[in-house]
């Protein structure tokens, strides 16, 4: 019994010692890390990545930084002088004509950028040393995992070190034939590599036409295999020019640093220009798409839209854009006595032109299903490039959210937030991460005067596409019922809702009066929809798939006796057959105000939905407008003796007026009513 008694009091003992030691040695160890190793300030990793090239930019001139600019709806700050550096606001200026101060998250510095990934929307400013094309069997991007090195360009250490990693390119060029055919480049930022300033595709057996001769060294090179997949055999060419230490600032803002690949004849990706000639061009008899090298020369940062705002009349106008249905192709024309109508996404862009022209809206607002899915838009980059081009040629902000069709075609939603977002003048916002949904997000728009007052608020949420059933999980398609709004998406509103401050309404510009006297108004008997009170700014939101009251009885109109419903309905019901209240649970609970006088108005005034093409009723449900947009494309379903149409929403007296109205491909207004304000109908006097 003794040595086993012995060996316990050893075991007690040691222990008795291990657990004081450990801590004492992790709590010095904490605070080393804390006091000592830990250093706050971003270190040289701020300028330059450690790794290769990490050492190698060596410049007389610090590298410019890209301001690409933050998609923000928040005004610039109050004042007649703005702070040191960020400019002069005069009086009388505009506040939204004034730049805001810049953001330090928003600022780029090219010099931190990796070199060796390829993505068209980074703002490198960093040049090629060489390009190459391959041809490929297996897709490169599993190539390293399958042999290292199988589709890319040989290439040495020392080859790399000094011209740089070869980068891919992941646009197949081949991408609707069998193998891949991919552009490969090098980036440097050494000083001593001429860098390339000149592409173009030269026909087998061509050269270009400013090349040296036999006897003369020549900055032209030539890629040892063909850059077209089907049609003439096509080389690219690209000429080297002077080192990036020769180079002044007009040469740098000439240097190619980046290429991308389209398909479809519409235009390339903002900030790019296409070459002269497609690689590949259109096959009608196949439906084969033409294929796109385009080029990026300097650094193009996408022009933000400034924070939106009413006029100083206190109007503002929406338009709405409904269902385009937008493929890689020209598009289909579907259901209309249009003729000729051949590509029809072309035809649709030229018709929202016309309806931007005619009625000069102040926002543009794309609610679901810009791109049609169903297997036509397999490449969705090329199809949001030319979604909103009409708006973005115009210099028009614009929002959207999704639809049911818009990520059929592989592309997350997430991918997609973060192209649109990379466009001219979008709001898009991606939203939380933690609720369902990728673009549920809020607008608001402000009033002119230098008050700079919420007048009006803007939510956007993501009705989702389908509701997840064993279709999904079996991996062979999707279910035949549409998803909803969910039970976080309503917290998240609620939430937002209740962070919204009230203001005293009707708007007065510069109403910087003492509020004392509102209080006393507040009787219940005494609201009118003139009256002054302190209450939230009227709201509207948008959405895609309707809710299932949509299609319930209207509230009546007490001095009628008739419904409050107008416009057609040639469709059944789109809503989902599934639900967890949005209506109930959340729309009728973000009322106005929270004071016990101020009436039972609720705060989102109008709900607008896309989805359903040939339905553009507008009805009003216990006090709150559901409305359709209707369909204004021709590259979705549609209906022959229904014109293509798109919904305006005319804002006026400060947020305080909300009319609405259709006009139609023949410039018809239809159903133009008075919603809320001075004009409508009664408030909803229920509970």
């Amino acid at each position: 019994m003794a040595p086993s008694f012995n060996l316990y009091r050893l075991g007690r003992f040691l222990r008795a010692i291990f657990v004081p030691t450990a801590a004492i040695i992790g709590f010095s160890c904490i605070l080393t890390f804390i006091f000592v190793l830990y250093q706050p300030s971003h270190g040289p990793g701020a300028k330059q990545r450690l790794g290769w090239q990490a050492w190698d930019i060596i410049s007389d001139r610090p590298v410019d930084s890209v301001d690409l600019g933050a998609t923000t709806n928040t005004p610039p700050p109050s004042g007649d002088v703005a702070e040191p550096g960020l400019g002069h606001v005069d009086s009388g200026v505009d506040w939204w004509n004034v730049s805001a101060p810049a953001n330090p998250n928003d600022q780029f510095d090219a010099a931190s950028l990796p070199l060796d990934v390829w993505d068209p929307l980074m703002p490198h400013d960093t040049g090629f040393s060489e390009i190459e094309v391959t041809n490929c069997w297996i897709d490169p991007w599993f190539a390293p995992f399958v042999t290292a090195d199988f589709c890319a360009p040989k290439t040495t250490k020392e080859e790399d070190a000094i011209r740089g990693k070869w980068v891919l390119v992941n646009r197949n060029l081949n991408a609707q034939g069998l193998s891949f055919l991919n552009v490969y480049y090098r980036r440097t930022r050494r000083l001593d590599i001429p860098l390339v300033n000149e592409i173009r595709l030269l026909e087998d057996g061509k050269t270009p036409s400013d090349s040296a001769s036999s006897s003369e060294t020549s900055p032209w090179v030539k890629t040892s295999k063909p850059v077209s997949p089907r049609g003439p055999k096509l080389f690219l060419w690209y000429k080297t020019g002077k080192t990036l230490q020769e180079m002044s600032n007009a040469d740098r803002s000439q240097l190619i640093t980046e290429i991308d690949v389209s398909y479809g004849d519409a235009k390339p990706w903002y900030g790019f220009e296409r070459l002269e000639q497609p690689v590949a061009p259109r096959v009608e008899a196949t439906k084969m798409e033409a294929v796109w090298l385009n080029i990026r020369k300097g650094v193009k940062p996408a022009p933000r839209a400034p924070p939106l705002h009413f006029n100083h009349e206190g109007k503002y106008k929406i338009l709405q854009v409904a269902d385009l249905h937008y493929s890689v192709s020209a598009g289909v024309c579907r259901d209309t006595p249009l003729s000729p109508c051949v590509g029809s996404d072309n035809i649709t862009n030229s018709l929202i032109s016309h309806m931007l022209d005619v009625e000069q809206p102040d926002l543009v607002v794309f609610t679901g299903d810009q791109l049609n899915g169903q297997g036509t838009s397999w490449d969705v980059k090329s199809v949001l490039a030319k979604f909103a081009q009409s708006v973005t040629d115009r210099g028009i902000p614009w929002a959207a959210i999704f639809g049911n069709h818009d990520d059929e075609d592989g592309e997350s939603r997430e991918r997609q937030v973060r192209y649109m977002q990379s466009l001219p003048y979008s709001l898009v916002e991606p939203g939380p991460k933690d609720i369902h949904g990728v673009g549920n997000y809020v607008l608001k728009v402000w009033s002119a005067d230098p008050s700079k007052t919420h007048l009006l608020t803007l939510y956007f949420l993501d009705s989702g596409a389908y509701a997840k059933t064993w279709f999904e999980f079996a991996g062979i398609g999707h279910g035949p019922d549409y998803d909803w709004i969910h039970q976080d998406q309503i917290d998240w509103f609620l939430e937002e809702s209740a962070r919204i401050s009230p203001i005293e309404r009707p708007f007065t510009p510069d109403g910087t009066k003492d509020l004392g006297g509102i209080w006393k108004r507040q009787a219940t008997d005494q609201i009118t929809p003139n009256s002054r009170r302190l209450a939230k700014p009227n709201a509207m939101m948008f959405f895609h798939i309707p809710l299932e009251e949509a299609y319930s009885a209207a509230d009546v109109n007490p001095l009628t006796g008739k419904p409050l419903d107008y416009g057609e309905q040639w469709e059944g019901r789109g809503s989902a057959k599934k639900q967890d209240g949005f209506f109930n649970k959340g729309l009728l609970k973000a009322m106005e105000t929270d004071h016990t006088g101020g009436g039972n108005a609720r705060e989102v005034k109008v709900i607008s939905n896309g989805h359903c093409h040939i339905t553009e009723k507008c009805k009003r449900l216990q006090g709150i407008w559901s409305c359709f947009g209707g369909g204004g494309s021709y590259s979705g379903y549609g209906k022959v003796t229904f014109d293509r149409r798109f919904r305006v929403y005319d804002i006026s007296d400060y947020g305080e007026r909300i009319r609405t109205y259709k006009r139609t491909e023949h410039d018809e207004i239809v159903d133009d009513v008075v919603l809320v304000g001075p004009g409508a109908p009664p408030p909803y006097e229920g509970t």
